[in-house]
């Protein structure tokens, strides 16, 4: 049987913060990891980045965060600010790049997760891997241990009075993230908001996504539409897949998406491929342009307008005649043109799966949190921190702070 003042589930960005602070602080910790290192998904998070929060107001912050307010007192104690001091301490110096997202300046995500880890290290913290937790004691509404299971099967017992978990959402279940975490917060007793992949690619009807496969567009706008209603638009970059649409832009709305699908709604995204003309200056363009090629064939016309893997699908979808002299093309037909230039639409039928989900939407349920401790209002002595909440935000280095400030709140307790 082992003692500790605090055991941390889960060592990823929340885990490796919880144990460097409680560790910091004077506790005998602990962190408890399954896999057989810590913060592999830390690793590939920002492509291998790691966008590691944005530097942007905190109001603006939470205005990219669901239930978002849940989290001022979080922020408040630990923000963006105070996390690249943080960094900058460990000698990781940090750049802030397009969009306020920060990384470290070597644009490598192992500096990140080696600093976090010599971190608890210093402070003394023990991590232990390879080491999957299957049941938390409690007693009378206390907590005071965990019965792990070893590799050759055996039980081992640890003995504590606080409990961190930050064991992650569902999403890269191959970096560890397999949704352990719910199954110990629902034991306790507390309520799961259903969880769903959320940052995640999309499924789109036909076969249009597959002929533009692996094409990329800067500087689009890109607006959702729910039963016809304009819900949200962004303005980026996006890629067709083989299955349908990625890239910054879309993986921000999907959350939306996959809520609307799971509803049973129709799902519409619209491609505004000119952002910068309006239509009656777009239509102007369109007329000088045919005007002064005269006699180029329409296929050509567009290359002015369109990327080249763009032209025959847009010819496909308006019906028009590839070969066709711009004098001859219609009014109708530029009309047309004009319209799809502003309106390319891409029913939406379905969404990725966890394996491709940067993020897990939904989680414990926030009510039965105390947002100035992270400890369970249920069970004394049960803290979360991380996706295992039920918090998620936009891309952009929203949702490690996330982990982060929850992970120092969670292991912020003082030993007398």
């Amino acid at each position: 049987m082992i003692h500790a003042d605090v055991i941390v589930v889960g060592g990823g960005a929340a885990g490796l913060m919880a144990a460097g602070k409680a560790a910091g602080n004077g506790a005998r910790t602990i962190l408890l990891e399954k896999m057989n290192r810590c913060g592999r998904k830390l690793l590939i998070t920002g492509k291998g980045r790691c966008n590691i929060t944005n530097s942007t107001s905190m109001a603006d912050f939470i205005s990219h965060i669901h239930n978002g307010k849940f989290l001022r007192p979080a922020f408040s104690a630990f923000f963006n600010k105070d996390l690249i001091s943080l960094f900058e301490s460990f000698e990781v110096k940090t750049v802030v790049e397009r969009g306020n997202r920060v990384f470290p300046i070597s644009e490598k995500s192992e500096d990140v997760v080696n600093a976090l880890l010599h971190w608890c290290w210093k402070n003394k913290a023990e991590i232990i891997t390879g080491l999957a937790v299957k049941e938390m004691l409690i007693s009378d509404h206390q907590i005071t241990g965990l019965v792990c299971e070893q590799h050759n099967g055996e039980r081992l017992e640890f003995r504590t009075t606080r409990v961190i978990l930050a064991t992650g959402g569902k999403s890269y279940p191959a970096t560890g993230s397999t949704g352990d975490g719910y199954k110990l917060a629902t034991a306790a007793g507390h309520t799961i908001v259903p969880v769903r992949p959320a940052l995640v690619p999309l499924v789109t009807k036909g076969d249009t996504a597959k002929k533009l496969q692996g094409l990329s567009l800067r500087n689009i706008n890109a607006s959702l539409w729910i039963n016809e209603k304009k819900v949200r638009s962004e303005f980026g970059e996006m890629l067709f897949t083989h299955y349908g649409i990625s890239g910054p832009v879309i993986l921000t709305m999907s959350r939306l998406c996959t809520d609307a699908l799971n509803a049973g709604s129709r799902v519409i995204i619209s491609i505004d491929l000119k952002p910068a003309l309006d239509e009656h200056k777009l239509d102007a363009r369109l007329l000088r342009d045919l005007a002064g090629h005269s006699k180029m064939k329409t296929i050509n016309f567009l290359g002015e307008l369109l990327p080249s893997s763009l032209i025959p699908v847009c010819c496909e979808l308006l019906s028009l005649d590839p070969d066709k002299p711009c004098h001859q093309v219609s009014a109708a037909e530029r009309k047309k043109i004009r319209l799809w230039l502003k309106d390319f639409r891409l029913e939406v039928t379905g969404h990725r799966s966890f394996n491709e989900a940067i993020i897990t939407a939904g989680g414990v349920d926030l009510g039965e949190i105390n947002q100035a401790t992270m400890e369970s209002k249920l069970v004394k002595g049960l803290f979360f921190a991380g996706e295992i909440l039920d918090l998620d935000a936009d891309t952009g280095g929203y949702n490690l702070q996330i982990a982060f400030s929850t992970g120092w709140m969670a292991g912020g307790w003082k030993p007398t």
